[in-house]
């Protein structure tokens, strides 16, 4: 496990999907106090009860909401080390010569708008306080790969690339670090509701899992799982990255960086 400070604030965006919900049990475990700002009012007011954190409704399209999130944290202790923006929404499907523009508006106002809402206030909280922060921010593997994710849904993961590297050089000069993480193929809610739209079969989470482990990983028989997710979360607010930043980490069994097609080249000829 990483070397990790206790009595860190830690505030999360968005909680309700899968793999968002073990990184904040995680934090806690961790010592970090938790703040969990979600639009998804009694899910999320459970978990924060459940871990001792406290809950703020959020709709991260809205600035206001979100800095309101931020000045929770703020006065219940005094300060934020570590902000996760996780807010999103899944995928707008069809051709590009058909999208709905008021759609893409949508999902852009939160994938994306919420992003930069969330390093805008993280940053001007964690300036103040003067002792640095780390600031993450949720992306996906569709942003480093083409074909993994509808056309908005990508342009909105790309674009929060972007904006990480550039947050991270205005930031670093205040030991503020901004890094994103791209999970690809974990079995979450809301891609077990895509493949049963699409492939038009009735499976479990644990069988979607399998099935990524066959078909979208180069550790065979492995699909990617939240406690992954919330390793990385973890590591990149640890000590132990206190020299990382303006960085995107695939969580992808490297996916997204090699095929497996042709490893027959590997074998020794008989």
């Amino acid at each position: 496990m990483a070397e990790y400070k206790k009595h860190n604030i830690y505030l999360q965006e968005g909680n309700g999907a899968t793999k968002a919900r073990g990184t904040s049990v995680s934090f806690k475990e961790n010592g970090a106090h938790v703040v969990i700002a979600d639009v998804l009012d009694d899910l999320a007011t459970s978990l924060a009860e459940s871990i001792g954190g406290r809950f703020i409704h959020c709709d991260v399209s809205k600035e206001q909401d979100v800095e309101s999130a931020i000045n929770l944290a703020l006065s219940w202790k005094g300060k934020l080390d570590i902000m996760l923006n996780n807010a999103g929404i899944g995928a707008i499907d069809g051709s590009i010569t058909s999208l709905d523009m008021e759609h893409v508006k949508h999902l852009l106002s939160i994938n994306l708008n919420g992003t930069i809402h969330g390093i805008k206030h993280a940053a001007r909280a964690m300036v103040k306080g003067q002792k640095g922060g780390s600031i993450i921010c949720t992306s996906s593997a569709a942003a480093i790969m083409g074909g993994l994710a509808s056309h908005a849904y990508t342009m909105s993961k790309a674009a929060m690339d972007g904006l990480v590297r550039s947050a991270a050089c205005e930031l670093g000069v205040h030991l503020i670090r901004v890094n994103s993480i791209s999970p690809h193929g974990v079995a979450s809610d809301m891609l077990l509701s895509a493949f049963k739209r699409f492939e038009k079969v009735n499976i479990t989470l644990e069988e979607l899992k399998g099935h990524i482990g066959k078909r979208a990983s180069l550790l065979q028989g492995k699909g990617a799982s939240a406690e992954d997710v919330a390793h990385a979360a973890l590591f990149l607010a640890s000590d132990e990255s206190s020299f990382i930043t303006a960085h995107t980490f695939p969580i992808d069994g490297g996916y997204t960086s090699a095929v497996s097609h042709m490893s027959f080249i590997y074998k020794d000829p008989k």
